[in-house]
């Protein structure tokens, strides 16, 4: 069940939960990974941004999310997905909902979910 800490500029998730809002069209999901993990495996649909390039990539981020409001960040188990939606946060990226897939990118994968391009 999706969690909000107050602390946290961001709202945790399931993978079932980010499944489900991929699969309404209200989301993207942004994969914070590094490129050598990205191409083991990755869910489909996903933009690669690394974690240590989200504070210059918002624009990046804005365009790839378009009219949706939600942006979930993915990691391989959740760990750095926090910390990019802390980075846009703190670099100024306003306007849309940010969310943590907990279990990440392992969790998905294990899950049967889609991967690929």
């Amino acid at each position: 069940m999706a969690t909000k800490d107050p602390r946290e500029p961001f709202t945790r998730l399931s993978i079932e939960e980010a499944k489900e809002k991929l699969d309404s069209g209200d989301a993207v999901m942004v994969d914070v990974r590094d490129p050598h993990e990205y191409v083991e495996v990755h869910a489909k649909g996903v933009r690669l941004i690394p974690v240590n390039t989200v504070m210059t990539e918002l624009d990046q981020i804005r365009e790839f999310a378009g009219d949706k409001k939600e942006v979930l960040f993915i990691c391989k188990m959740g760990g750095r997905s926090a910390l990019a939606a802390e980075y846009a946060t703190a670099a100024g990226l306003e306007g849309l909902e940010l969310f943590n897939v907990e279990g990440g990118t392992d969790a998905w994968a294990e899950a049967g979910f889609p991967t690929g391009d």
